[in-house]
């Protein structure tokens, strides 16, 4: 609808968790590193942790697409919400690993057996498991057997858990200090600060194709940064729906305003706003923020000086 507007190829703010769009923070690069290191040292146990909305299944799906690429073996459960049973149904399929029994004590055995045949042929085996927090005790506790499938040096299936903060809180219950135990890696994902904020929009922007034109003014992307508190999937929210009232208005670049209408509809503004401190205004401007402000309409020029942005599209509507 309004992508020929602005002249973008494709939504860049849509809510889909696409791998393409990760933006790698220090902090992203920190897990993403520490996610592969984990597997590929066969370290078992690693948990990644981070407050909603602030782009783990992103990150998981750009992980997935890299273990895909290396030809190993994967079982990605998003559905958290299961018995012992049901967990073990879901391994099994996703590992294409046929088996005509629900015993448990079959089922291990046959899982044990695949994943010695993997380990002798050189390939991991990657189980994940997203929403992690809303696992019973029971089933984390088979998880954490599951670390038993191990040659007499090497564990046999690396693991990551994934989840909300809450899930380091359920892990520190004593039912589960033996699964805490194991647990090799930590990585964490966080909220952006407003310098990231300012880097996520104009990275998402290049993407979809952004010319370099700015399309949001630095008013706008502050005033975003404001009210999502630096969380990506209430950014995303707040860009994709001021693009839209933007076209409405055949307004360019998106003005304040028109975040802070789109807020209030979804009643952001009521929610706490971010420390001040955080936020520039006028002489509290810190000099990196004021550089980042002032060179905000170069970034994308650079981007394409570079050769890694697209050239424009022709002319936009008016």
């Amino acid at each position: 609808m309004y992508q020929k507007f602005f002249g973008l190829r494709e939504s860049p703010f849509n809510v889909n968790p696409d791998p393409r769009y990760l933006f790698l923070t220090k902090q992203i690069q920190e897990a993403l590193a520490g996610l592969t290191y984990g597997i590929q040292n066969r370290k078992g146990f690693i948990l990644l942790t981070g407050e909603v909305g602030t782009g783990k299944t992103t990150l998981l799906n750009r992980l997935l697409d890299w273990l895909h690429g290396q030809r190993v073996k994967t079982a990605f459960v998003f559905n958290s919400q299961l018995n012992t049973s049901q967990l073990f149904d879901f391994i099994m399929a996703d590992f294409g690993i046929p088996s005509d029994t629900r015993q448990k004590s079959q089922v291990l055995l046959k899982l044990n057996q695949w994943l010695l045949e993997r380990y002798r042929a050189g390939e991991t085996a990657v189980l994940i498991i997203d929403e992690a927090q809303n696992l019973s005790l029971q089933v984390l506790e088979e998880i954490r057997l599951l670390t038993n499938l191990e040659t007499s040096t090497e564990k046999l299936l690396q693991i990551v858990l994934t989840g909300q903060p809450e899930l380091e809180e359920k892990l520190k219950l004593p039912q589960l200090r033996q699964l805490r135990q194991r647990i090799t890696l930590r990585c964490r994902t966080s909220a952006l600060t407003l310098e990231e904020t300012f880097g996520y929009i104009a990275e998402r922007l290049r993407i979809a194709g952004a010319s370099g034109e700015p399309i949001f003014s630095k008013e706008a992307i502050q005033t975003v940064h404001v009210y999502s508190r630096g969380i990506p999937r209430v950014v995303n929210l707040l860009c994709e729906h001021a693009l839209i009232n933007a076209y409405v208005d055949h307004l360019r670049p998106v003005p304040a305003h028109l975040v802070e209408e789109v807020a209030r509809e979804f009643q952001l503004d009521e929610i706490e706003p971010i420390a001040p401190s955080n936020i520039p205004n006028g002489a509290n401007h810190s000099t990196d923020t004021q550089a980042l402000l002032q060179n905000l309409d170069e970034l994308l020029g650079r981007l394409r000086e570079a050769n890694i942005a697209p050239s424009p599209r022709g002319e936009r509507k008016s």
